[in-house]
């Protein structure tokens, strides 16, 4: 059985200040960052006396019903869906995190992954701490000061930042504050909203959508945010400030709907389209896109070539997580039980497969098998992005070399295990135009990291690279 997607998604976080039933706020929060993660979710509330967790694995709409949501009383939230990373899975490591401490309970989400975390955890052991959890985000807790007086809490958390390395978004919540935390490489998006009166923090501003909330500003690499009473207060707790953006978020993670520091998902994509065919020029009679997040860039590279724009591809959303193992004569056909060729408008054509990125090959490969199936005379794949050569260590779920297709191969042996008649990827710098910017992390194409990596790398170095 093919996997679901060759790329997964990182996890999602989203928070809630002020704002009557803040835990039914947070679940469609939360159900607007699904995408994010699939494996787990958990929401915790504060009525500015007591925090309250309720948290499964399972999707939101599986985990949160109206029994379990009705005890998450009060005006204040964190809530996270997950998708494991560094620590792997099970119901141990679903977060919002809850520690409880005689200077004061608090609770913390985190979105991103700590490249030092290993470091960091023999550092707290050596002095004692224990961990509950497999999951890097716990190291933050452990490193935050606890200090009877919590107006030192914000000074606390700054310190405890400094220590750690990676991507991050993180939120922590007291009884009465929230706290919004950013990496100062800019490598996750983190965004504030308000509504009735309150504040909302989202990793996508897509949730804001759903509750109505209106979009204020990005949390700043570097920044902490504090929510309370007084409304917004901002801290720096670096100065080296840069802005990184994983470009994957742009290319595949986000939804269309979202906006990454002013830019939004679905224009971008449509642009890589556009430029995709500027670089790739392919003759043909058809362009389609691999759903849902190639489509942008499908249409964009058809509106630039002049190409017909067709849906030859389909997919079943109602195909979940689990579902019925078939026979092993429909196991070897898995990949139809979740994308659907449109024969009739296949047949007989030249198409233009657009896909937003490569990683292993195998479901590239299988799609390209199944449109020639169906009758497709040419299959030419394009790519709207650059090889994907060098594991991530930032949240993502290429870890080693081995894993990815273009780390060994060249553009042509590529093609050829796949199947396709060409095979071509945009430019690092189409990304940049794309986004108008000049400031991406690029560390999967390139290999440049902007963090120290610590012992990663080594972990990642399965085939004797380095």
């Amino acid at each position: 059985m093919m996997n679901e997607r060759e790329l997964h998604e990182e996890c999602g976080v989203f928070g809630v200040y002020g704002v009557e039933n803040a835990a039914l706020v947070s679940y469609f929060g939360l159900h607007s960052l699904q995408h994010r993660g699939q494996e787990g979710c958990g929401i915790v509330t504060s009525d500015h006396n007591t925090l309250r967790r309720t948290k499964g694995l399972g999707l939101v709409s599986e985990v949160f019903n109206d029994n379990n949501l009705k005890p998450l009383v009060g005006n204040m939230a964190i809530g996270h869906v997950r998708y494991s990373t560094a620590g792997g899975g099970g119901i141990e490591n679903v977060q919002p995190f809850h520690f409880r401490h005689h200077t004061g309970d608090f609770a913390l989400a985190h979105n991103g992954n700590l490249v030092n975390s290993n470091e960091l955890k023999h550092y707290l052991e050596e002095k004692g701490s224990i961990f509950q959890s497999t999951s890097d985000s716990e190291v933050l807790a452990h490193l935050i000061k606890k200090d009877i007086d919590q107006k030192r809490f914000a000074y606390s958390i700054m310190d405890a930042l400094q220590m750690i390395e990676g991507a991050f978004a993180f939120l922590i919540m007291t009884k009465d504050k929230l706290y919004a935390c950013r990496d100062k490489y800019g490598l996750r998006p983190l965004s504030i909203g308000k509504i009735n009166g309150g504040y909302v923090v989202s990793s996508e501003t897509c949730a804001f959508e759903v509750i109505n909330a209106q979009f204020v500003r990005d949390v700043e690499p570097g920044e902490v945010v504090v929510i309370d009473e007084n409304g917004i207060t901002s801290y720096d707790y670096s100065k080296y400030k840069k802005y990184h953006m994983c470009a994957m978020e742009y290319i595949y993670f986000s939804r269309p709907d979202s906006d990454i520091e002013g830019t939004n998902v679905h224009a971008f994509r449509k642009e890589t389209g556009r430029l995709l065919y500027k670089e790739a020029p392919a003759d043909a009679d058809i362009v389609i896109g691999v759903p849902d997040s190639s489509l942008s860039a499908a249409i964009g590279y058809a509106e630039a070539s002049g190409i017909p724009y067709e849906m030859g591809l389909i997919k079943n959303k109602y195909v979940g997580r689990t579902f019925i193992q078939p026979t092993q004569s429909m196991r070897e056909r898995g990949l139809r039980m979740k994308l659907s060729a449109v024969s009739s408008i296949i047949k007989n054509k030249r198409v233009i497969l657009i896909d937003d990125s490569l990683v292993r090959g195998t479901t590239c490969k299988r799609i390209v098998a199944l449109l020639k199936e169906v009758g497709a005379t040419e299959v030419h794949v394009r790519i709207a992005s650059p090889q994907i050569t060098n594991p991530c260590f930032y949240g993502v779920d290429i870890s080693t070399y081995e894993e990815l297709i273009s780390a060994h191969k060249t553009v042509d042996e590529v093609c050829k295990i796949i199947g396709a008649d060409s095979l071509s990827f945009i430019s690092k710098e189409a990304l940049f135009e794309a986004g108008k910017r000049n400031d991406l992390c690029l560390a999967c194409f390139t290999g440049n990291y902007p963090t120290a990596l610590y012992q990663s790398i080594k972990d990642a170095n399965k085939d004797g690279k380095f």
